[in-house]
């Protein structure tokens, strides 16, 4: 049993001078990447928490590692309140982002959840893709021109990544299929076909299908946008709400084949700042591009790839006049 042994970050890998945001990133693979792209002279590297005394103890916690000490004593590094059930959360951490932060270099969509219970988000969407796709793809175009305003100073591609994974394999569309008409979202809200147990894996389909679609309209040469799955972890919050018959199982499978939270940073660094153009638009495991579950891939999946588009701009565009710009 096991994973796919990932090499460590190649020497000379480096993102100095560069400003990092990852949301989510107070614990687990958040945490651990913002440690390593510290390590890797990053001048700033901005997490979000939830919980503000957890990210402040989490920024506290970076500020002492011994090797961030070592490598990169005058690194900033600060926490930003989000609450990713929450759309108005996403645009206040837009706001602040755009008022403090002059230059964005890397955008790590890396918060995220796994619940087995149906429940609704404060916007009235189901939770696990509020959380781990909704409120991102907000976050992700409001912060485009900012991205895209770095990239053109820089005269380099800034990042987009997302933290994806390969359970997207196991996605409820080829049980439970879109009707002709149907709204994407509504779809996923119906509480009478929500799968508990497939919804991470939904939810990860969806990120993917985003990834794509925001490729189509941003150019490489501006922003590189990827998603990447970074295996499973040794230890990860995401067991925390599943079923006790579960997260025994869970157990004996981290026990045996896991890989390190090093090893899960060393995917995220190599998504974020070693990879190159031809993982736009793509999805890698363990540092290699994969094709995806082969719905995405037929003609089904690319009227998914465009309904689910055009219904979640539909559904942020009250927010925010301008993001009826990616209407079309």
């Amino acid at each position: 049993m096991g994973q796919p042994v990932i090499p460590p970050t190649p020497p000379g890998t480096t993102l100095e001078g560069k400003t990092c945001l990852i949301t989510g990133a107070n614990t687990g693979i958040g945490f651990e990447t913002a440690r390593q792209m510290l390590t890797l002279k990053a001048c700033r590297v901005i997490i979000t928490a939830r919980d503000k005394s957890k990210g402040q103890a989490a920024v506290a916690a970076l500020l002492q590692d011994p090797e961030v000490v070592v490598a990169n004593p005058s690194a900033r590094i600060d926490m930003f309140h989000l609450d990713l059930d929450d759309y108005q959360s996403g645009l206040s951490l837009c706001e602040q982002v755009r008022k403090e932060v002059p230059e964005l270099d890397v955008l790590l969509c890396n918060g995220g959840m796994n619940i087995m219970n149906y429940q609704k988000s404060k916007n009235g969407h189901e939770q696990v893709m509020q959380v781990n796709c909704y409120t991102h793809f907000l976050i992700v175009l409001e912060l485009l021109p900012l991205l895209q305003a770095t990239a053109a100073k820089r005269k380099n591609p800034s990042r987009v990544t997302f933290v994806g994974s390969g359970t997207q394999y196991h996605h409820t569309l080829n049980k439970v299929p879109l009707g002709d008409s149907e709204n994407i979202l509504s779809h996923y809200d119906d509480m009478h076909i929500y799968q508990g147990l497939q919804r991470y894996s939904d939810s990860k389909l969806v990120v993917n299908a985003f990834v794509r679609r925001l490729a189509m309209i941003v150019p490489d040469s501006e922003i590189i946008v990827n998603n990447f799955c970074p295996g499973l972890i040794e230890a990860t919050g995401l067991d925390r709400e599943i079923p006790r018959w579960l997260k025994i199982i869970m157990y004996v499978y981290r026990r045996t084949s896991s890989r390190p939270l090093k090893h899960a940073g060393w995917t995220a660094i190599y998504a974020t700042a070693v990879s190159g153009r031809e993982t736009h638009g793509k999805f890698m495991q363990s540092n290699k591009i994969d094709p995806g579950p082969p719905f995405l891939n037929e003609p089904a999946g690319n009227d998914f790839i465009e309904r689910l588009w055009k219904d979640f701009v539909t559904d942020v565009a009250p927010l925010d006049p301008n993001l009826r710009l990616f209407a079309n």
